[in-house]
Protein backbone atom coordinates (compact mmCIF):
# COMPACT_ATOMS: atom_id res chain seq x y z
CA UNK A 1 0.00 0.00 0.00
CA UNK A 2 1.44 3.45 -0.87
CA UNK A 3 2.81 5.48 2.02
CA UNK A 4 0.51 8.40 1.23
CA UNK A 5 -2.53 6.14 1.69
CA UNK A 6 -1.14 4.86 5.00
CA UNK A 7 -0.65 8.43 6.24
CA UNK A 8 -4.16 9.40 5.12
CA UNK A 9 -5.61 6.49 7.10
CA UNK A 10 -3.45 7.53 10.04
CA UNK A 11 -4.75 11.11 9.88
CA UNK A 12 -8.39 10.00 9.70
CA UNK A 13 -7.88 7.65 12.67
CA UNK A 14 -6.26 10.48 14.63
CA UNK A 15 -9.10 12.91 13.91
CA UNK A 16 -11.63 10.31 15.02
CA UNK A 17 -10.04 9.77 18.44
CA UNK A 18 -8.63 13.23 19.19
CA UNK A 19 -10.18 16.63 19.63
CA UNK A 20 -8.41 18.84 17.05
CA UNK A 21 -9.39 22.34 15.93
CA UNK A 22 -7.97 25.64 14.69
CA UNK A 23 -4.23 26.17 15.08
CA UNK A 24 -3.74 22.70 16.53
CA UNK A 25 -4.97 21.11 13.29
CA UNK A 26 -2.63 23.36 11.25
CA UNK A 27 0.35 22.45 13.43
CA UNK A 28 -0.56 18.79 13.21
CA UNK A 29 -0.80 18.89 9.39
CA UNK A 30 2.57 20.72 9.13
CA UNK A 31 4.19 18.14 11.40
CA UNK A 32 2.61 15.33 9.40
CA UNK A 33 3.80 16.87 6.10
CA UNK A 34 7.34 17.33 7.41
CA UNK A 35 7.39 13.82 8.79
CA UNK A 36 6.25 12.50 5.41
CA UNK A 37 8.92 14.45 3.53
CA UNK A 38 11.81 13.58 5.82
CA UNK A 39 11.15 9.94 6.60
CA UNK A 40 9.11 8.74 3.65
CA UNK A 41 11.23 5.62 3.30
CA UNK A 42 10.61 4.63 6.96
CA UNK A 43 6.87 4.55 7.68
CA UNK A 44 7.28 3.02 11.17
CA UNK A 45 9.58 5.84 12.24
CA UNK A 46 7.19 8.34 10.66
CA UNK A 47 4.41 7.00 12.87
CA UNK A 48 6.61 7.43 15.96
CA UNK A 49 7.46 11.02 14.98
CA UNK A 50 3.77 11.71 14.40
CA UNK A 51 2.75 10.37 17.83
CA UNK A 52 5.54 12.27 19.59
CA UNK A 53 4.66 15.50 17.80
CA UNK A 54 0.99 15.18 18.78
CA UNK A 55 1.96 14.74 22.44
CA UNK A 56 4.26 17.77 22.26
CA UNK A 57 1.50 20.12 21.06
CA UNK A 58 -0.67 19.03 24.04
CA UNK A 59 -3.54 17.31 22.31
CA UNK A 60 -5.61 14.99 24.49
CA UNK A 61 -7.96 12.15 23.63
CA UNK A 62 -11.62 13.03 23.44
CA UNK A 63 -13.44 11.68 26.51
CA UNK A 64 -15.67 8.78 25.61
CA UNK A 65 -19.17 8.64 27.05
CA UNK A 66 -19.14 6.10 29.93
CA UNK A 67 -21.18 3.00 29.17
CA UNK A 68 -24.17 1.94 31.30
CA UNK A 69 -22.09 -0.93 32.73
CA UNK A 70 -19.33 1.48 33.80
CA UNK A 71 -21.87 3.77 35.51
CA UNK A 72 -23.63 0.82 37.18
CA UNK A 73 -20.44 -0.69 38.61
CA UNK A 74 -18.88 2.70 39.37
CA UNK A 75 -21.93 3.93 41.32
CA UNK A 76 -22.04 0.82 43.52
CA UNK A 77 -18.31 0.90 44.23
CA UNK A 78 -18.28 4.65 44.99
CA UNK A 79 -21.30 4.29 47.30
CA UNK A 80 -19.58 1.48 49.24
CA UNK A 81 -16.47 3.65 49.71
CA UNK A 82 -18.66 6.55 50.88
CA UNK A 83 -20.47 4.26 53.33
CA UNK A 84 -17.19 3.04 54.82
CA UNK A 85 -16.19 6.65 55.50
CA UNK A 86 -19.51 7.96 56.85
CA UNK A 87 -21.11 4.92 58.52
CA UNK A 88 -20.59 6.11 62.16
CA UNK A 89 -22.52 9.30 61.33
CA UNK A 90 -25.35 7.23 59.86
CA UNK A 91 -25.47 5.06 62.99
CA UNK A 92 -25.59 8.16 65.20
CA UNK A 93 -28.41 9.54 63.05
CA UNK A 94 -30.47 6.36 63.48
CA UNK A 95 -29.98 6.35 67.28
CA UNK A 96 -31.11 9.99 67.53
CA UNK A 97 -34.12 9.37 65.28
CA UNK A 98 -35.45 6.47 67.38
CA UNK A 99 -34.55 8.01 70.73
CA UNK A 100 -37.97 9.52 71.52
CA UNK A 101 -39.65 6.28 70.56
CA UNK A 102 -37.41 4.28 72.92
CA UNK A 103 -38.10 6.70 75.79
CA UNK A 104 -41.87 6.45 75.33
CA UNK A 105 -41.67 2.67 75.28
CA UNK A 106 -39.53 2.43 78.44
CA UNK A 107 -40.93 5.43 80.31
CA UNK A 108 -37.55 7.13 80.51
CA UNK A 109 -37.51 10.90 80.81
CA UNK A 110 -33.76 11.58 80.56
CA UNK A 111 -32.20 12.03 77.16
CA UNK A 112 -29.52 9.45 76.55
CA UNK A 113 -27.91 10.97 73.46
CA UNK A 114 -27.00 14.63 73.02
CA UNK A 115 -25.94 15.75 69.55
CA UNK A 116 -23.94 13.97 66.89
CA UNK A 117 -20.56 13.67 68.53
CA UNK A 118 -22.15 13.18 71.96
CA UNK A 119 -24.04 10.19 70.54
CA UNK A 120 -20.85 8.76 69.03
CA UNK A 121 -18.95 9.28 72.30
CA UNK A 122 -21.73 7.66 74.37
CA UNK A 123 -21.89 4.66 72.03
CA UNK A 124 -18.12 4.14 72.15
CA UNK A 125 -18.12 4.42 75.96
CA UNK A 126 -21.08 2.12 76.62
CA UNK A 127 -20.95 -0.33 73.71
CA UNK A 128 -17.43 -0.11 72.31
CA UNK A 129 -16.09 1.35 69.04
CA UNK A 130 -17.42 -1.57 66.98
CA UNK A 131 -20.98 -0.43 67.70
CA UNK A 132 -20.44 2.50 65.32
CA UNK A 133 -20.13 0.01 62.47
CA UNK A 134 -22.98 -2.26 63.53
CA UNK A 135 -24.81 -3.29 60.36
CA UNK A 136 -21.92 -2.39 58.05
CA UNK A 137 -22.14 -5.66 56.08
CA UNK A 138 -25.83 -5.10 55.36
CA UNK A 139 -25.03 -1.45 54.57
CA UNK A 140 -22.44 -2.42 51.96
CA UNK A 141 -24.82 -5.01 50.50
CA UNK A 142 -27.44 -2.28 50.32
CA UNK A 143 -25.18 0.24 48.60
CA UNK A 144 -23.83 -2.22 46.04
CA UNK A 145 -27.34 -3.19 44.96
CA UNK A 146 -29.15 0.06 45.78
CA UNK A 147 -26.80 2.79 44.53
CA UNK A 148 -25.93 0.82 41.40
CA UNK A 149 -29.57 1.08 40.34
CA UNK A 150 -30.60 4.53 41.55
CA UNK A 151 -27.39 6.36 40.54
CA UNK A 152 -25.88 4.11 37.88
CA UNK A 153 -29.06 3.95 35.80
CA UNK A 154 -30.04 7.63 36.23
CA UNK A 155 -28.48 8.80 32.95
CA UNK A 156 -29.91 5.81 31.08
CA UNK A 157 -33.37 6.62 32.44
CA UNK A 158 -32.97 10.28 31.36
CA UNK A 159 -32.17 9.11 27.85
CA UNK A 160 -35.18 6.79 27.94
CA UNK A 161 -37.55 9.64 28.83
CA UNK A 162 -35.99 12.01 26.27
CA UNK A 163 -35.92 9.25 23.62
CA UNK A 164 -32.17 9.51 23.20
CA UNK A 165 -31.94 13.29 22.75
CA UNK A 166 -29.33 15.33 24.63
CA UNK A 167 -31.70 17.96 26.09
CA UNK A 168 -33.24 16.96 29.43
CA UNK A 169 -35.51 19.40 31.27
CA UNK A 170 -36.16 19.55 35.00
CA UNK A 171 -39.33 17.42 34.69
CA UNK A 172 -37.45 14.70 32.81
CA UNK A 173 -34.71 14.66 35.43
CA UNK A 174 -37.24 14.45 38.26
CA UNK A 175 -39.02 11.57 36.53
CA UNK A 176 -35.71 9.75 36.01
CA UNK A 177 -34.76 10.28 39.67
CA UNK A 178 -38.12 9.04 40.96
CA UNK A 179 -38.03 5.98 38.69
CA UNK A 180 -34.54 4.78 39.60
CA UNK A 181 -35.15 5.54 43.29
CA UNK A 182 -38.32 3.40 43.34
CA UNK A 183 -36.63 0.60 41.38
CA UNK A 184 -33.71 0.52 43.80
CA UNK A 185 -35.96 0.31 46.89
CA UNK A 186 -38.07 -2.50 45.43
CA UNK A 187 -34.88 -4.44 44.74
CA UNK A 188 -32.78 -3.73 47.84
CA UNK A 189 -35.31 -3.12 50.67
CA UNK A 190 -34.37 -6.21 52.76
CA UNK A 191 -30.77 -5.00 53.07
CA UNK A 192 -32.01 -1.61 54.32
CA UNK A 193 -34.30 -3.22 56.93
CA UNK A 194 -31.44 -5.34 58.31
CA UNK A 195 -29.04 -2.37 58.31
CA UNK A 196 -31.46 -0.19 60.31
CA UNK A 197 -32.21 -3.00 62.79
CA UNK A 198 -28.50 -3.53 63.43
CA UNK A 199 -27.82 0.20 63.85
CA UNK A 200 -30.76 0.63 66.22
CA UNK A 201 -30.07 -2.35 68.52
CA UNK A 202 -28.44 -1.65 71.87
CA UNK A 203 -26.45 -4.24 73.82
CA UNK A 204 -28.65 -5.79 76.50
CA UNK A 205 -27.73 -6.02 80.20
CA UNK A 206 -26.64 -9.67 79.81
CA UNK A 207 -24.44 -8.74 76.84
CA UNK A 208 -26.84 -10.25 74.30
CA UNK A 209 -28.17 -8.65 71.14
CA UNK A 210 -31.36 -8.76 69.12
CA UNK A 211 -29.40 -10.01 66.09
CA UNK A 212 -25.97 -11.62 66.13
CA UNK A 213 -25.12 -11.77 62.43
CA UNK A 214 -26.32 -10.33 59.13
CA UNK A 215 -27.49 -13.68 57.77
CA UNK A 216 -29.08 -14.46 61.13
CA UNK A 217 -30.99 -11.16 60.99
CA UNK A 218 -32.44 -12.01 57.56
CA UNK A 219 -33.54 -15.44 58.86
CA UNK A 220 -34.95 -14.11 62.15
CA UNK A 221 -36.98 -11.35 60.50
CA UNK A 222 -38.37 -13.76 57.89
CA UNK A 223 -39.22 -16.31 60.61
CA UNK A 224 -40.81 -13.91 63.12
CA UNK A 225 -42.49 -11.45 60.75
CA UNK A 226 -42.77 -13.42 57.53
CA UNK A 227 -41.06 -12.65 54.23
CA UNK A 228 -43.07 -9.42 54.09
CA UNK A 229 -41.14 -8.29 57.16
CA UNK A 230 -38.04 -7.94 54.99
CA UNK A 231 -39.94 -5.39 52.89
CA UNK A 232 -41.31 -3.57 55.94
CA UNK A 233 -41.49 0.17 55.35
CA UNK A 234 -41.17 -0.30 51.61
CA UNK A 235 -43.70 2.41 50.74
CA UNK A 236 -42.25 5.15 53.01
CA UNK A 237 -38.80 4.11 51.77
CA UNK A 238 -39.93 4.46 48.14
CA UNK A 239 -41.30 7.90 49.01
CA UNK A 240 -38.13 8.84 50.84
CA UNK A 241 -35.82 7.63 48.08
CA UNK A 242 -37.85 9.21 45.32
CA UNK A 243 -37.39 12.51 47.19
CA UNK A 244 -33.72 11.80 47.97
CA UNK A 245 -32.94 10.77 44.42
CA UNK A 246 -34.62 13.83 42.96
CA UNK A 247 -33.00 16.20 45.45
CA UNK A 248 -29.60 14.51 45.30
CA UNK A 249 -29.08 13.58 41.65
CA UNK A 250 -31.07 16.38 40.04
CA UNK A 251 -29.49 19.04 42.30
CA UNK A 252 -26.01 17.66 41.62
CA UNK A 253 -26.78 17.49 37.90
CA UNK A 254 -28.06 21.08 37.74
CA UNK A 255 -25.33 22.63 39.94
CA UNK A 256 -22.59 20.91 37.97
CA UNK A 257 -24.19 21.93 34.67
CA UNK A 258 -24.45 25.59 35.74
CA UNK A 259 -20.84 25.65 37.00
CA UNK A 260 -19.60 24.34 33.65
CA UNK A 261 -22.00 26.49 31.62
CA UNK A 262 -20.75 29.76 33.15
CA UNK A 263 -17.10 28.60 33.25
CA UNK A 264 -16.88 28.98 37.04
CA UNK A 265 -14.79 25.80 37.27
CA UNK A 266 -13.56 23.04 35.02
CA UNK A 267 -15.05 19.55 35.11
CA UNK A 268 -12.75 18.41 37.87
CA UNK A 269 -12.47 17.81 41.63
CA UNK A 270 -13.49 21.33 42.89
CA UNK A 271 -16.55 21.29 40.64
CA UNK A 272 -17.60 17.82 41.81
CA UNK A 273 -16.99 18.80 45.47
CA UNK A 274 -19.13 21.96 45.23
CA UNK A 275 -22.00 20.26 43.41
CA UNK A 276 -21.97 17.31 45.84
CA UNK A 277 -22.02 19.57 48.92
CA UNK A 278 -25.01 21.53 47.57
CA UNK A 279 -26.81 18.30 46.72
CA UNK A 280 -26.22 16.94 50.24
CA UNK A 281 -27.69 20.02 51.94
CA UNK A 282 -30.78 20.18 49.70
CA UNK A 283 -31.39 16.45 50.15
CA UNK A 284 -31.24 16.67 53.96
CA UNK A 285 -33.70 19.56 54.15
CA UNK A 286 -36.23 17.89 51.86
CA UNK A 287 -35.93 14.26 52.94
CA UNK A 288 -35.37 14.44 56.72
CA UNK A 289 -39.05 14.11 57.80
CA UNK A 290 -39.64 11.08 55.58
CA UNK A 291 -36.33 9.59 56.67
CA UNK A 292 -37.30 9.76 60.37
CA UNK A 293 -40.67 8.09 59.72
CA UNK A 294 -38.99 5.40 57.59
CA UNK A 295 -36.42 4.65 60.31
CA UNK A 296 -39.01 4.46 63.09
CA UNK A 297 -41.38 2.28 61.08
CA UNK A 298 -38.70 -0.18 59.89
CA UNK A 299 -37.31 -0.51 63.42
CA UNK A 300 -40.72 -1.04 65.06
CA UNK A 301 -41.88 -4.38 66.39
CA UNK A 302 -44.80 -6.34 64.98
CA UNK A 303 -48.10 -4.47 65.50
CA UNK A 304 -46.54 -1.30 66.96
CA UNK A 305 -47.69 0.80 64.00
CA UNK A 306 -50.39 -0.16 61.52
CA UNK A 307 -48.83 1.87 58.73
CA UNK A 308 -46.24 4.55 57.96
CA UNK A 309 -48.98 7.20 58.23
CA UNK A 310 -49.92 5.85 61.67
CA UNK A 311 -46.24 6.11 62.66
CA UNK A 312 -46.08 9.74 61.48
CA UNK A 313 -49.30 10.68 63.32
CA UNK A 314 -48.08 9.01 66.53
CA UNK A 315 -44.83 10.96 66.33
CA UNK A 316 -46.69 14.21 65.78
CA UNK A 317 -49.08 13.58 68.68
CA UNK A 318 -46.46 12.38 71.21
CA UNK A 319 -43.39 14.46 70.31
CA UNK A 320 -44.57 17.37 68.20
CA UNK A 321 -43.52 18.51 64.70
CA UNK A 322 -39.86 18.93 65.66
CA UNK A 323 -39.64 15.11 65.92
CA UNK A 324 -39.57 14.96 62.13
CA UNK A 325 -36.22 16.74 62.13
CA UNK A 326 -34.62 14.68 64.88
CA UNK A 327 -31.08 13.80 63.92
CA UNK A 328 -30.94 16.64 61.36
CA UNK A 329 -27.29 17.52 62.03
CA UNK A 330 -26.01 13.94 61.75
CA UNK A 331 -28.23 13.55 58.69
CA UNK A 332 -26.63 16.61 57.11
CA UNK A 333 -23.12 15.67 58.18
CA UNK A 334 -23.67 12.17 56.89
CA UNK A 335 -25.44 13.11 53.62
CA UNK A 336 -23.12 16.02 52.93
CA UNK A 337 -19.96 14.01 53.49
CA UNK A 338 -21.47 10.92 51.83
CA UNK A 339 -22.39 12.91 48.73
CA UNK A 340 -18.93 14.48 48.52
CA UNK A 341 -17.10 11.16 48.86
CA UNK A 342 -19.52 9.28 46.62
CA UNK A 343 -19.77 11.77 43.73
CA UNK A 344 -16.05 12.62 43.69
CA UNK A 345 -15.18 8.90 43.75
CA UNK A 346 -17.87 8.09 41.19
CA UNK A 347 -16.61 10.72 38.75
CA UNK A 348 -13.03 9.46 39.09
CA UNK A 349 -14.04 5.81 38.69
CA UNK A 350 -16.08 6.67 35.59
CA UNK A 351 -13.22 8.66 34.11
CA UNK A 352 -10.60 6.00 34.93
CA UNK A 353 -12.66 3.09 33.62
CA UNK A 354 -13.61 4.97 30.46
CA UNK A 355 -9.99 5.87 29.72
CA UNK A 356 -8.95 2.26 30.33
CA UNK A 357 -11.69 1.12 27.95
CA UNK A 358 -10.62 3.72 25.38
CA UNK A 359 -6.97 2.71 25.63
CA UNK A 360 -7.93 -0.97 25.30
CA UNK A 361 -9.95 -0.29 22.14
CA UNK A 362 -7.38 2.04 20.54
CA UNK A 363 -3.97 1.83 22.28
CA UNK A 364 -2.36 4.11 19.67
Amino acid sequence: MPLSVLLTIRILTFLEHYSVSGDMLTVFLIITYRGFGQVASRPKFSTCVLNLSVEMVGMKPTDMVPSAAVKFFGAGTAACIADLVTFPLDTAKVRLQIQGESQKAKGVSATKYHGVFGTITTMVRTEGPRSLYSGLVAGLQRQMSFASVRIGLYDSMKQFYTRGTESAGIVTRLMAGCTTGAMAVAFAQPTDVVKVRFQAQVRLADGGRRYNSTLGAYKTIAKDEGVRGLWKGCMPNITRNAIVNCAELVTYDIIKELILKYDLMTDNLPCHFTAAFGAGFCTTVVASPVDVVKTRFMNSGAGQYSSAISCALTMLRNEGPTAFYKGFMPSFLRLGSWNIVMFVTYEQIKRGMTRAQQYWESPF
